[in-house]
């Protein structure tokens, strides 16, 4: 037996020969330097050569440190991982089972002498998550024990209470399907990996971090463009929508999308661009991360890595012919510079801003360092918006007293007139949450000359933020209270998303 450090093999396909056991013995085969070996790790070689003896393969063994081993152990992990995820999948539709149903029945879950409980648990986990609507799936690693939680129309709800070895083998799994590091567990990972469930294929984005009693993963549920809602599906009322239409017939300018993180800013402006997108028009996006795969569209993935930035991508698009450009967020003065030069020179701009309100979005670029007078010139709308849940059918009626009390302290709220409210009951059909789905509610402008003067004069929002609504605009606070006025949602829900800011 020949020990050999920092070999690089390459996985073979050998008959006859028993991938879970060679994987169990950490007995592999190999090919090294155009010469078919077996390769085992220093620490593991007796058991390897117990396993070795009783094969009829007369193979050299070649002993190695554990960092070349596991390279070539993820080669076969990655081509096992894609065929378990085909077989396994129909499988765990079949069965239907939930994550705690899953962790009862499967009691030798942790004993097992080979990995198949653990890729049914995580397919079941995949599976449910969408049969759920879960845009992220969270595994956590505590002290006794590990939580997984699905983040379902905006809130975390816990799935499934598991052993704390479990959770190790759950993230390990995911690290496999994501060619991720399986042995490394010290500095944060990120990677992707594709699922398949009723021949259609999914694509989640992973990102791993260390934390103090083991390793928590977090998988985002990306959306295809068949998955991006219509204006109409958005849920604004018909007036904002409507007001939508108007700005997208401009050739040229800026719209801003604004609003917390969570608020559903980047599905509303891929609905702007489905919208609006023909052969006729050369659209580019640079965005960070890539959450949509949109069709006609050519997207742009930040990578800081390797110095492209929004700024560096957005000066090479200008260099592409565009007719429209969006950039997923404006997050310095050069960004917001060269975004706000395309949209005098010719090209419809969108793009997104952490603020609360519309009037919030001007004084926030003048803060960056944009001067009044270019954002007066180029800037064409304003949307400040929020995401709330819809009450499911099982709702029941509400105590008023709660409303009341908000109200006597909002004179905007005042001119409505209150009969009834609902909160959430829970059922089957909402997971007893009393929920499902979410609805876009949000406050839009639209430029006139007034607010442009008032801009170019360096207008504080407060001032700006009332002659806005002096000009027509209903602001979002009044919008989340009508949502709770007609039945839509609650009043904690309400409150939740910023009735009472």
């Amino acid at each position: 037996m020949k020990s050999v450090k920092n070999i690089n093999p390459k996985a073979i396909e050998l008959e006859n020969f028993n991938l879970e056991e060679g994987i169990k013995f950490s007995l592999l085969p190999a090919l090294l330097e155009d010469k078919k070996v077996f390769v085992t790790k220093e620490n593991d070689y007796v058991d390897a050569l117990n396993y070795y003896n009783k094969l009829s393969i007369p193979f050299e063994i070649i002993m190695t440190d554990e960092e070349s081993f596991n390279r070539l152990l993820n080669q076969y992990l990655e081509v096992k991982t894609k065929k378990d995820l085909e077989d396994n999948i129909d499988e765990v539709i079949e069965e239907e089972l939930s994550l705690e149903d899953f962790v009862k029945e499967s009691v030798d879950i942790l004993n097992s002498e080979n990995s198949a409980p653990v890729i049914k648990f995580v397919n079941s986990m995949f599976f449910q998550a969408i049969k759920k609507r879960a845009s992220d799936i969270h595994i956590e690693t505590h002290e006794l024990f590990g939580l997984i939680r699905f983040r379902i129309d905006g809130v975390l709800i816990t799935q499934a209470k598991i052993q704390k070895k479990l959770t190790e083998l759950v993230i390990n799994r995911i690290k496999v399907i994501s060619n991720l590091d399986i042995s490394e567990k010290r500095v944060p990972q990120d990677g992707r990996c594709q699922i398949k469930i009723a021949n259609k294929t999914t694509d989640i984005r992973v990102s791993i971090i260390p934390t103090y009693f083991g390793e928590k993963a977090v998988m985002r549920i990306l959306m295809e463009s068949e998955d991006i809602p219509s204006l109409k599906e958005l849920g604004f009322n018909e007036e904002i929508t409507q007001g939508f239409k108007e700005l997208l017939e401009h050739s040229y300018g800026m719209i801003l999308v604004t609003g917390p993180t969570g608020s559903g800013k980047s599905t509303t402006l891929h609905s702007f661009l489905q919208t609006i997108s023909t052969p006729e028009k050369n659209i580019i996006t640079v965005e960070d991360p890539v959450e949509y795969k949109a069709d006609n569209i050519n997207q742009i993935q930040v990578n800081n890595k390797v110095g492209l930035t929004f700024a560096k991508a957005l000066r090479s698009i200008l260099r592409q012919d565009p007719d429209i450009i969006m950039v997923g967020e404006i997050r310095d003065k050069e960004t917001a510079t060269i975004a706000i030069q395309a949209a005098l020179t010719g090209h419809l701009m969108l793009s997104t801003l952490h603020t609360n309100n519309a009037a919030a979005t001007i004084t926030r670029l003048m803060d960056i360092g944009i001067e009044p007078f270019l954002i007066s010139s180029s800037l064409i709308g304003i949307l400040s918006q929020r995401l709330v849940r819809k009450l499911c059918d099982c709702k029941t009626e509400d105590s008023l007293e709660e409303i009341e009390k908000i109200v006597k302290k909002e004179p905007l709220l005042q001119k409505y007139e209150i009969s009834k409210i609902y909160k959430p009951n829970g059922c089957a059909k909402c997971n007893f949450t009393g929920y499902v789905g979410r609805k876009a509610v949000g406050e839009l402008f639209i430029m006139n000359d007034e607010i442009k003067e008032m801009i170019a004069k360096g207008t504080n929002d407060i001032e700006l933020k009332s002659a806005m609504i002096k000009h027509g605009m209903k602001t979002l606070k009044e919008a989340i209270f009508e949502e709770v006025l007609n039945g839509t949602t609650s009043l904690k829900e309400a409150i939740r998303v910023g009735l009472k800011d």
